[in-house]
This record gives C-alpha cells, structure tokens and sequence, in this order.
C-alpha cells in the first residue's frame, strides 16, 4: 500500500489561496520554465524546470488517486472529470451533486476516513494525494496523513485560505525535507513523524 501526501502551493506566510480563492500568485511557478509536461487534460501543460518536471512527472506516477473537499470540487467545477493528474477523485462531501452518478472519475464519501479508504482501494499499491486544506488537516490530525509537500512560493499574500488552519491538537513534528529548488518555487516534502 502507498502512502497517503498532500501537495499544495503556498505562500511565504502559509496561504494556499487569496481570500478570493485566488491562485495567480501562487501558481506562477507552472509556467516558469522551460520543460513542458503534460496532463491528463489536452488543454493544459506545465512548463517548469528540469528538476520540477521529474518532480511533477514522479507525483503523477506514483498516484493512483486523489481526495479533496466538496468546495474544491465545486471550484474547479470536477475538472470537467478529468483532472490533471489523470487518477480518479473521491471527494469529501456529506451532500452529494444532484447528479453525483454522472461523474465517471469522481465519487463521494462522507467522511475523511470514508474517503481516504476509498481512494486506498483504487490506488492499490500507489499513493493517494490529498489536495484540500482542510481534508488535510483532518487527515493529520486523524493519524492518517504519511507526508506533507509544500512548493512554497516567494510572495507574502498578507491574508487568504491557509494550508493548515485551526487544528484542534498539536503541535505535529515533521521529519527532514526532500528538497528540489526551482525558478519561482522551493520544493519541500516532509514525513509526519509519528508519536
């Protein structure tokens, strides 16, 4: 069985969005380079450097499904089901889209547990990747969450969504980093140490 990471983009000061949902501050570093990699939609590639597509091309290799919250889901409208990473998705939602059996990548569970069990049945030996906030919070918190990716950007947004906001227990001790530097982003990926 794989491991359980979550990735997210953040800011200096530890915001993964603007209080808008922005993410054009953040997200510049996709397109900072000169290697392309491709997605899983047609309609999107990455342009990053060298060492960042081996990352990029390792995380989509090793990751058989991801998990994220209802509100993202609802963000990106599903991904049009397809997203990039090209594994299915198991959202966290305790009320299902009205046309929830239409999705043919996405499926529903009620609870973080539900979800992450879910998503370790389709990846198999692979890894699940948490890709909200606050589903990864949960998943620290619960014990359940193996690793912890940051690609932390050179901004300071002042305010917005935090990566990890309002845990109830702490503090969580990570391991040391993998560290890949890139042209608009420092790459960082921790182990959670367990008590």
């Amino acid at each position: 069985m794989g491991s359980v990471l979550s990735h997210m983009t953040m800011s200096l000061d530890g915001f993964i969005a603007d209080p808008h949902d922005g993410i054009d501050e953040l997200f510049g570093w996709y397109g900072a380079g000169t290697v392309t990699v491709a997605t899983a939609d047609e309609n999107m590639s990455f342009r990053v450097s060298e060492a960042e597509a081996e990352l990029l091309r390792t995380l989509v290799s090793s990751t058989g499904a991801l998990v994220c919250g209802r509100r993202l889901f609802d963000i990106t409208k599903g991904w049009g089901d397809c997203h990039p990473m090209g594994v299915p998705v198991v959202v966290v939602t305790h009320r299902p889209p009205d046309d929830a059996g239409k999705w043919a990548t996405m499926s529903f569970a009620p609870t973080v547990e539900d979800a992450l069990e879910r998503a370790r049945g389709i990846a198999g030996e692979k890894d699940v990747c948490i890709s909200s906030a606050d589903i990864a919070g949960q998943a620290l918190e619960l014990g359940l969450l193996d690793e912890i990716a940051v690609s932390l950007v050179p901004v300071v947004l002042g305010r917005g969504i935090r990566y990890f906001d309002r845990l109830a227990q702490g503090p969580y001790r990570l391991g040391e980093p993998t560290v890949i530097p890139g042209p608009r982003a420092t790459h960082l990926r921790y182990p959670v140490e367990r008590p």
